[in-house]
């Protein structure tokens, strides 16, 4: 409406969010100085903006895939980068989404010069769904069950996974959809902290994970081949254990994880496994923003007192995927991950192990911003995750397209 430039989304304004776009202006002067800014507003009305200073070409136009950034939320050619550069307005807010129903819309304005925002020359809004065309999301209260379950179009067959986040709770559905609209069969599964499910159980029960397996096995679009598990952070020593005492289970991720039980007994059929040693003492907090590093809470895993609380997974069938951070500021998880690899290469295990420099233990789908500090949903204390912008932006993307591959190989 009477805007000098049109900026256009390729090859659609609407998407999924793991769907990589191409962000172009047109209709700009020769060599104009511009402001881009991308704004979104989640659920709970928090504003998360990036901005970046651009020229356009000689022919007045820019395309963020070629164009490089001069200035602002981040520097370079980087076609995604007023996504994943993304940041709250109120500090350590972590953008996810909780109704996978409906998208996130990204606001893409376009402003003349480098330096006051004041002209506005063209805007457009991009569309970022988490559930694709004709993927079904069903709730699940079954027994115990505490789930949703998402369903690729079509009859199938296809692959099955149980899809677990970690000790903050709650039912998180984000990742399992946008899984789901990639031809997965999901089961987003809550283990603590939701409905009727304590914040921090006395103890977790193998059998409400076999609950789950068995959901997804009977489901008719399910591949009867086996199982996948896909856990994050405490969700990822719980697929190990999964993966382990749990028959039908093929392949198994586990992300910024412990080879070992982390903070609440996991009870089996006449065993359990005790929690790996820890010291709250030996939190540090940091006096200015008082964020909490948990480093340093647990005992050394190499110590031979705390092997009971290891997860046998060399007796797994399974295949594994360890995938962490080096930049990680709230677990060890690169140091916990290569203790798993090197206990399963010495038992002639398949195993896969990627560690990304830069990265933090939040990695999440691609595209969604770097969350460096937030509040643990449990624990109500300012935690830091770690990870640097342009770092964890690259390796969410390279571990999402691993994910996909190694599940798509083994189930």
């Amino acid at each position: 409406a009477g805007m000098a430039a049109r900026v256009s989304v390729l090859p659609s304004p609407r998407c999924l969010f793991d769907d990589p776009v191409q962000i172009r202006v047109a209709g700009l002067q020769p060599r104009q100085a511009v402001t881009l800014r991308a704004s979104l507003v989640d659920e709970s009305g928090e504003l998360f903006q990036s901005h970046a200073l651009y020229r356009a070409g000689s022919s007045g136009e820019l395309d963020l895939s070629r164009s490089p950034a001069l200035g602002g939320s981040y520097l370079g050619v980087e076609p995604m980068g007023l996504l994943w550069a993304l940041r709250s307005k109120t500090p350590h807010k972590r953008l996810a989404k909780r109704n996978v129903l409906t998208p996130f819309c990204v606001d893409l304005e376009v402003y003349e010069g480098h330096g006051d925002t004041s002209r506005l020359l063209g805007k457009c809004t991009n569309e970022r769904w988490f559930l694709g065309e004709g993927v079904k999301r069903i709730s699940v209260r079954e027994g115990r069950l505490r789930a949703t379950l998402f369903l690729p179009p079509g009859p199938g067959p296809f692959p099955g996974l149980i899809d677990l986040y970690g000790s903050g709770g709650g039912l998180i559905e984000y990742r399992a959809s946008l899984l789901a609209s990639r031809g997965f069969v999901t089961l987003a599964l809550a283990y603590m902290s939701f409905e009727d499910i304590p914040a921090m159980p006395d103890i977790l029960e193998l059998s409400y994970f076999e609950e789950a397996v068995n959901f997804l096995r009977k489901q008719q679009q399910v591949k009867d081949t086996g199982i996948g598990v896909l856990g994050l952070s405490k969700g990822g020593d719980l697929a190990l254990s999964i993966a382990t005492f749990l028959p039908g289970i093929k392949a198994a991720v586990s992300i910024s994880g412990s080879s070992f039980n982390s903070f609440i007994p996991l009870k089996g059929d006449g065993f359990t496994i005790p929690v790996h040693p820890y010291d709250l003492g030996r939190m540090k907090i940091s006096d200015e923003s008082g964020t909490v590093d948990f480093s340093d809470v647990l005992d050394d895993h190499m110590d031979p007192a705390t092997w009971d609380c290891r997860i046998p997974v060399e007796r797994s069938l399974a295949k594994f995927l360890f995938l962490s951070g080096l930049d990680d500021m709230n677990w060890k998880s690169d140091l916990y991950c290569r203790d798993a690899v090197q206990r399963l290469q010495q038992h002639g295990r398949e195993v896969e192990f990627y560690s990304y420099s830069g990265a933090g233990h939040l990695l999440e789908p691609p595209y969604l911003p770097l969350c460096k500090i937030s509040i643990h949903r449990v624990l109500g204390m300012l935690v830091h995750w770690g990870g640097q912008w342009r770092e964890h932006a690259k390796a969410q993307e390279d571990a999402w397209r691993r994910i996909q591959a190694f599940f798509w190989r083994h189930l």
